[in-house]
């Protein structure tokens, strides 16, 4: 568990208070076993350690449904709501980003992406997001709009898993249940408390 200031709570224990509905939906967020429709294993093992990278955490569970997500959403067909006219749409973006950088990896380190040391990965994604990568025309992509698009997708989905929830105080789906004390430090009793 990352450091909390809620280390002794826990969201899935209000479950019961949830409908069927909302408890799918949450508790599948919980569930480690996917198979990819629009990854390659390369690609998702790629985006694994660029993911850990962008959310600044590497727990394999939580990882692993930032991955499901982006491959939910490429596999979409309303994968993206708005991009410049000079990117290419998302699904593009991402593959062949992810192929270009691992050819340029070879290239440059003499190994893949995957396989170069996490110094190295971190080192390559924060390059990445200030478009300081030295990319020779044949392995050229929008690294900006790939870094963006890798971290919005990583910073949503990681902030609705029901871990991180948790170690963030947030109390998770409050219908039907409903809060009934509004005011400014006031707490429902399922809400978390900070641990003195």
């Amino acid at each position: 568990m990352k450091k909390t200031r809620y280390p002794n709570y826990d969201v899935l224990t209000e479950q019961k208070e949830w409908d069927d509905h909302t408890r799918a939906i949450v508790l599948s967020r919980t569930e480690g076993v996917h198979s990819y429709r629009s990854l390659s294993l390369v690609e998702a093992e790629m985006l694994r350690a660029i993911c850990a990278v962008l959310a600044g955490d590497d727990r394999a569970n939580i990882i692993q449904f930032v991955l499901v997500h982006i491959d939910r959403t490429l596999s979409s067909p309303s994968a993206e709501s708005e991009r410049k006219a000079s990117e290419p749409e998302a699904a593009e973006l991402v593959h062949l980003g992810l192929k270009r950088l691992d050819h340029w990896c070879v290239s440059r380190h003499k190994r893949p992406f995957i396989d170069l040391t996490a110094t190295d990965q971190h080192s390559i994604v924060l390059e990445m997001g200030e478009e300081k990568l030295a990319l020779p025309p044949d392995y050229a992509f929008p690294q900006k709009a790939l870094f963006n698009k890798l971290l919005s997708w990583t910073v949503e989905s990681y902030y609705s898993h029901p871990t991180v929830w948790s170690e963030i105080g947030y109390g998770g789906p409050a219908y039907p249940r409903g809060y009934v004390r509004a005011n400014i430090g006031q707490l429902d009793p399922w809400e978390a408390r900070t641990d003195t």
